[in-house]
Order: structure tokens, then sequence, then C-alpha cells
């Protein structure tokens, strides 16, 4: 048996354990794939979350697997079920500063329940594909926020996993004026694959005269402002909220995904005339069993932002990986049979 620990910054260990035993209330999932998180690669720069002294940070929150055991007291699961593992349903938040997490070969979900934190995966789903539910579930979370509708002009900025569901989720609904913007070609490319109507490396093109080209150019009161409706941060460049305040039209919206580690400028006054609505997304409060939903029904496309699968004893290098602009999600196989 192995887990994933975090010991110390940018110190993370293959290191051993017992299998556990499910209590009353409790299931033990054997893990089949499990996705690698910026977050991850986050907790490790960071020497952790919520570890305490000389402690560890078990990782891994993106999990997909098989019943092992069942407590008594737990209804609705049985040894053998495919399920998902919902980590923000369970009391430790699996994989983000509990003593649980997803990249290791058994798993303890303590208060175990059917539908809150361990979802069936639908039929003629793989686990790996399982496995993007977390990631999907946070890309909903942001497109929701935004609250657009077939016709809106929306701009997504990052391709990473979470970019990418985010042109899944909006095309998915009817909106198919997306444009994206990455710096790595590999990531424009998925997105274009996925329905994205354009999309450009910020480096190397003028993003407002790129906007107003596709999206059209109008004068919001004293300033004149490109057409799109709506943007999405799913890349946290510290210039991204600055840049649609100046070039944003009268009523748009934003929404910011992507984690700022720093305070930022923002000019309010020039944020005045256009009434633009910023606001934040993190997580997904309700969007989980939405995805597994339409599972099924997108189970190609999905698989599609899986770039790299990387075997449970590699997972350093996946990590390593993971931190490269070439790469989509890393997926990890926890046993060689496993997807």
């Amino acid at each position: 048996m192995k887990v994933l620990n975090i010991h110390e910054v940018n110190d993370v260990r293959l290191d051993p354990y017992t299998a556990p035993e499910a209590g009353p209330k409790d299931v033990v999932v054997k893990m089949k794939a499990c996705g690698i998180c910026g977050s991850d690669l986050s907790y490790i720069k960071g020497g952790g979350i919520m570890r305490e002294p000389g402690g560890v940070t078990p990782i891994g929150h993106e999990g997909a697997g098989e019943v092992l055991s069942v407590g008594a007291q737990v209804s609705g699961l049985a040894p053998g079920d495919a399920v998902i593992i919902n980590p923000m349903n369970t009391p430790s938040n699996i994989g983000s500063g509990g003593p649980e997490g997803a990249f290791q070969n058994q798993v303890l979900v303590k208060d175990a329940a059917r539908d809150t934190n361990l979802i069936p995966i639908p039929e003629g789903v793989t686990y790996e594909v399982a496995a993007m539910t977390e990631p999907l579930a946070v890309a909903m979370h942001g497109v929701n926020r935004a609250n657009v509708k077939p016709g809106d002009k929306v701009v997504v900025f990052g391709c990473g996993p979470i970019g990418l569901g985010m042109v899944l989720w909006l095309v998915d609904r009817g909106i198919t004026d997306v444009v994206v913007f990455d710096l790595a070609q590999e990531r424009l490319d998925r997105a274009l694959a996925l329905g994205a109507r354009a999309g450009f490396d910020p480096t190397k093109v003028n993003v407002r005269e790129v906007l107003g080209e596709l999206h059209g150019t109008e004068m919001c009161m004293h300033k004149p402002a490109v057409g799109t409706d709506a943007y999405i941060d799913a890349a946290g460049a510290p210039n991204i909220p600055g840049d649609v305040i100046d070039m944003c039209k009268y009523g748009s919206r934003f929404v910011i995904t992507a984690v700022y580690y720093q305070p930022i400028p923002i000019s309010f006054g020039t944020m005045l005339t256009s009434e633009l609505e910023i606001t934040t997304a993190v997580g997904y409060p309700t969007e989980m069993n939405d995805v597994v939903s339409n599972m099924a029904r997108l189970k190609d496309k999905i698989a599609t932002m899986i770039s790299h699968r990387i075997p449970f004893d590699d997972v350093l290098d996946g990590l390593k990986i993971a931190g490269t602009p070439q790469s989509a999600k890393v997926m990890v196989h926890m046993e060689e049979e496993g997807a």
C-alpha cells in the first residue's frame, strides 16, 4: 500500500501505509484513477495544507474507484460498485488537508453516502473519464456563474484542464462564439477541437484588437469597448483583470476562477462607466451530480482532455509533467488494469 504525501516544501513522497478499515458509517474505495490538479502542485510548493509540524499532507482529490468494503449503517452502496468521490462532501475534504488523499491504493470515505460523496459511475464510462468529474464540476460552476446564454460572445483566459472544461460546457450549451487565450499551442489546439471559435497566444497578439475584430466594437460612455459579453479567467495572469476592465462593454460579466496569490490594482473609476459585473467561482457547490448526468453523452470529448496517462508508481514524474504548459490533464492509473 502506498500513499502520496507532502512532507515539506517541494518534498513529496510515496510512503507506505496500512490499509484502512471501514467503520459503521464508512466506505473503503479501491482507487482506479486520479487526476493531478493544479491545486496539488500548489500544495507541494507551499509545503502542504493544514499540515502539523513534522506531519504530512496526503494529496489527490480527483478520484474514481471501486467500492471495496461498506460499513453496516451505509445504504445504497455495495462492494464492486464503481464510484466517483466528491471530496467537498467528505468530512475531511479528501486531498486538501485532511488525513486522506485520493493518491493512495485504498481510500477511507467517512460518513459515506450515495449521491452525496460517492456518486455511481454511469454505465459505459471508464474510470479515467469518471475521474474528470471534479475538474469538470469546477469548470461548470465557473460557467454557471457567468450566466451566459446562446448568442453570447465569451472569452476564456487559460486552457488548462479547467479552461478546457469551460469550453466544453459553453459549447455544449449552444454558445458557439468562444475565444480562448493560452501560452501553449497544444492547449489552444485542444480548445479548438472542443469547439472554440478561435484561440491565440496573448503574447503574440493584441488581445483587445483581436476581440474587437471578432466580437465587434462599441462605445461605452466615453471609452471604446469590445463586444464581448462575458470573460472567464482560468489563467490568473495579473494583467487580466485590468485588461478586462479597460476593454469591456456596458453590462458585461467577468468571472474569476483562477487563484491569485498576490493583490493586484483595480481601476474602479474605469469600471464605474461600464457597470461590469465581477464575481468569483470556487469549487462546485451543486454541480458534481450535473456533470455525472452528462458524462455518458460527452465521454469521448472528455477523454480528449487527458494529455498523459501515468501509472501510480510513476506519479512523481506525473507531477513534473503536470507542471508544464504543454500538458492538459495528467491522469494517474492506480493499477495496471485501472481504466
